[in-house]
């Protein structure tokens, strides 16, 4: 599979690059794809600073902070968890901004309340507002994992846009 969302991380690149920014990433179920994207240009050091890739509840919990009360009370594919992981991802880095993604990519793992392809998102930044988008993707794992990197991305270069 080609890495998703090229021509967005080098977007990101561009736009961390021109305001002095790093980025950082937090991904459960793209489990590195964003991170990959980031780094295949050359100099993407630069910009992107680190990628955390928490696939369990414990993960987000050691490496990025999430309160297991969080985990417990809401689920690792939520909201709360997603702006958690992202707030995690700028305190335990030197990035200045950080996205995050949880979801279930699927074939199995959903339920009624949270189906196949439901991915939650977090954009966050020093000194600013944390931002969260919820989409459910239609299509297999390899399709939802992709939308959810490109998705990702795009939230990344929307928090960078910002003045």
């Amino acid at each position: 599979m080609p890495l998703p969302g090229l021509d967005l991380a080098r977007n990101v690149l561009r736009l961390g690059l021109a305001a002095g920014l790093r980025v950082a990433a937090a991904e459960s179920c793209t489990g590195g794809l964003i991170a990959a994207a980031l780094t295949e240009t050359p100099g993407s050091s630069a910009v992107f600073e680190r990628g955390f890739v928490t696939y369990s509840n414990e993960a987000k919990t050691e490496l990025l902070g999430v309160p297991a009360a969080t985990l417990a009370a809401h689920g690792a594919v939520s909201e709360q968890t997603a702006r958690a992981m992202a707030e995690g991802a700028l305190a335990h880095s030197r990035a200045d901004a950080a996205v995050a993604v949880t979801g279930i990519a699927g074939p199995d793992g959903g339920s009624a309340e949270k189906p196949v392809g439901l991915v939650h998102f977090a954009a966050a930044r020093r000194d600013r507002t944390t931002r969260h988008a919820v989409h459910t993707f239609p299509g297999n794992r390899e399709e939802v994992r992709a939308a959810a990197a490109e998705t990702a991305l795009t939230l990344l270069c929307g928090m960078l846009e910002e003045k």
